[in-house]
């Protein structure tokens, strides 16, 4: 009996030994490309892989991921050799504006014709990429800029990262996402775009909006910093409209971003189903509760850097006064509150709102999130799975795993000892072609 389990045993082991042969041509045969580097951050897990060697299939998805030591691959595999480098995946940034360059605000975006900034998009989304951010979500967009810099990239006609866009936001006449700079002789005669004072308003809107290539729906539910004649806790949209704006979304397969700065906006976000808060800059204790205990996940939003670069910058820029004193006003209470959301178990994600700030500097806000009482871990989960599950693809996006895109950069360090290797990155690669 010994003798004959011995080899049975003996049998096994060289089954699983072919097996695994087998495996290691059959990746070897699927991918085209494979990706070294000195260690690799799993996301999912926390834990740091030595020697990763990561394969590329023709798709741009990842194959098999093995130990560099022990697996080979043929000549005709395309070898990105990352050296000593750490790998992570590919930053998401869940709230950018891509067709808004940093450096021109107020009154001086009227210098510009209406097709400039569709232009500027352009070397924005460039600028993100190099930074490390393989995935943004674009949340309003003038001209559906964002729609058509999307397809130019998919297209080959333009380099930049994989966009989730939104078209034109929704919102209330008079509030945060109407045209607020401009005098009555301007307007035009009908509603600006996205724009709805009531619920039948604002469903249409909806379908508009993924009718043209919206991949999110953005709805203003309460007043903003960089708008003109409104204020950030002002709520502009009840829940009922909210509600009807998240159900007709949902109907269509398409999730919500709510601006909300103001409590009582945020909190009737949250009760209408909206499935991001973007800001929450003023949440109080009951919205931070009604976050956590939700049964369908809401994601928080925080874009607590920016105002280093505007209070600094943004008169210069030619950022008005009173739009200063609001971001001054709202500053270290959304930072405050950002420690408390998180402490208390609200669901995060990075966003920056770029555009507010340059572009390529939004690796900056890793730092924020640190010192305001996330592990360096958690602020690299928030722009890679959380984000990913916060778009509903976590199949494509948001972790080095197979099945998902070959979106992987590489810094010098170790970004769990120190975040700050995110403000320089060092190499990235998207769909398994290195962009840098």
């Amino acid at each position: 009996m010994k003798l004959t389990d011995n080899l049975r045993g003996k049998a096994r082991l060289l089954a699983t030994g072919a097996a695994a042969i087998l495996a290691v041509q059959s990746t070897s045969a699927l991918a085209n490309t494979v990706i070294t580097g000195a260690r690799m951050l799993d996301v999912m897990t926390g834990k740091m892989v030595e020697n990763p060697a990561i394969f590329v299939d023709d798709n741009g998805r990842i194959a098999s991921i093995a130990d560099a030591r022990t697996v080979k691959w043929g000549a005709d595999v395309t070898h990105i050799d990352l050296g000593d480098k750490t790998l992570l995946p590919g930053l998401i940034d869940m709230h950018v504006h891509l067709d808004g360059p940093a450096d021109i605000g107020g009154y001086r975006g009227l210098e510009f014709t209406d097709s400039f900034w569709g232009m500027t998009a352009v070397g924005s989304a460039k600028a993100m990429l190099d930074a490390g951010f393989t995935t943004v979500r674009n949340v309003g967009s003038d001209n559906r800029n964002d729609i058509g810099l999307k397809q130019a990239i998919e297209n080959g006609y333009a380099v930049g990262p994989r966009i989730v866009p939104a078209g034109y936001a929704l919102g209330a006449t008079g509030g945060h996402c109407d045209s607020t700079f401009l005098p009555p002789s301007l307007e035009k005669p009908e509603k600006e775009e996205g724009i709805g004072d009531s619920p039948d308003e604002l469903r249409y809107q909806v379908r508009r909006q993924r009718k043209y290539g919206a991949e999110v729906i953005k709805v203003c539910a309460t007043g903003g910093v960089f708008s003109r004649n409104t204020e950030p806790g002002q709520q502009q949209l009840s829940e009922d409209h909210l509600r009807v704006i998240a159900e007709e979304a949902h109907q269509w397969g398409v999730r919500v971003a709510a601006h909300a700065h103001g409590a009582d906006g945020i909190k009737a976000a949250i009760k209408a189903g909206i499935d991001t808060i973007e800001h929450a800059s003023l949440v109080d204790d009951e919205g931070i509760k009604l976050a956590a205990a939700r049964a369908r996940p809401v994601w928080f939003s925080m874009d607590i850097y920016n105002t280093e670069y505007t209070q600094a910058e943004g008169a210069k820029n030619g950022v008005l006064e009173d739009n200063l004193r609001k971001d001054r006003e709202v500053a270290q209470i959304q930072r405050d509150n950002f420690r408390k959301a998180h402490k208390a178990g609200v669901k995060m994600v990075f966003g920056s709102d770029a555009g507010v700030m340059p572009h390529g500097e939004i690796g900056k806000q890793f730092r924020v999130m640190v010192e305001y009482g996330m592990s360096p871990l958690e602020a690299i989960q928030a722009a890679t799975r959380n984000a990913g599950q916060a778009l509903g693809r976590e199949k494509d996006v948001g972790a080095i795993e197979v099945g998902r895109f070959a979106d992987i950069i590489a810094v010098d360090g170790d970004p769990l000892a120190n975040v700050r290797e995110l403000e320089s990155v060092d190499a990235v690669v998207k769909g398994g072609k290195r962009i840098r």
